[in-house]
């Protein structure tokens, strides 16, 4: 049995290294130069593009979701997430107490207050059973919307997050989440590809985020994922991703404060040949897990 203290060094030798172990190092094995070229070919490298639309329509396939929307990275997706989830300034936002700071900045750019709760010992997730403890400790119902009863500050919403790709118990705080009134939103950062009971992570929740920084699963170089099975949510997700302008063939109208966190052309090709070779892998393991 290797102690945790042993650990690191049991992991190097593992892999024969003595230098820094990535979380999860890039593979390139697709069309991710093919599809490069062709975004520099046809000049389209920024912000518009078809690699944006197909890297949307793929994911949202792949994860079995309604709809996907592609921004620059996973912490503007889980922040944009929470603003159509209904969070607001000084609104409280439960979350686990084991995650990488991007889950807590992304509720504090809203204002909203992050409340940490612990996690199990087995899946590094947030626990159900401290989730529900806290409810009947502080929480109460007040004209269906959920209130902190010590504070009276609205709980506008819960975010567990995925640690590492393994799925925390998000069956029970999805029902927790019912029973109180409040929006689940899954940081699925770490977890794209994982399922549970044959449902992917970011499929659970009202609105959910992922990443694709370099040491993700898949990698865009940088970029992210909003996606919902409600397709209203994540079609004004996409409208507030880039700059909330009402179309139109040229005239700039804003409706309402957006965000140009619309993901570039070229990180979206990287992106959709990483999901081919991601998919490709995975069909061709089928029955072997």
């Amino acid at each position: 049995m290797t102690s945790m203290k042993n650990l690191p060094s049991f992991i190097k030798e593992l892999y024969g290294t003595k230098e820094f172990i990535p979380l999860h190092p890039p593979v390139f094995v697709g069309n991710e130069k093919k599809y490069l070229n062709e975004t520099i070919d046809s000049t389209f490298v920024s912000s518009v593009g078809p690699f944006v639309d197909r890297f949307e329509e793929e994911s949202a396939r792949y994860l079995g979701v309604t709809k996907s929307v592609a921004v620059v990275n996973g912490t503007s997706a889980l922040q944009l997430a929470l603003r159509i989830s209904g969070v607001q300034a000084n609104d409280e936002v439960l979350t686990q107490s084991l995650s990488f700071v991007a889950t807590s900045n992304a509720i504090q750019y809203l204002g909203a207050l992050p409340v940490f709760i612990d996690v199990d010992l087995d899946t590094m997730g947030l626990s159900p059973n401290h989730l529900r403890n806290f409810l009947i400790e502080y929480a109460e119902i007040r004209e269906g919307i959920c209130y902190n009863k010590k504070t009276g500050n609205k709980i506008g919403a819960c975010v567990p997050m995925h640690t590492f790709g393994m799925m925390c118990r998000i069956e029970e705080i999805l029902d927790l989440c019912n029973q109180w009134n409040i929006p689940l939103v899954e940081d699925a950062a770490e977890a794209f590809g994982s399922q549970s009971n044959n449902k992917s992570a970011g499929s659970f929740g009202l609105i959910n985020a992922f990443s694709f920084n370099g040491n993700k699963i898949i990698t865009a170089g940088g970029g992210g994922l909003i996606c919902s099975n409600i397709e209203s949510l994540a079609v004004r997700a996409k409208h507030l991703s880039t700059t909330a302008k009402v179309d139109h063939t040229w005239e700039y109208f804003h409706n309402c404060l957006g965000y140009n966190f619309r993901m570039p052309n070229v990180n979206a090709a990287i992106a959709l040949a990483q999901l081919e070779s991601f998919s490709s892998i995975l069909n061709s393991k089928k029955g072997i897990f």
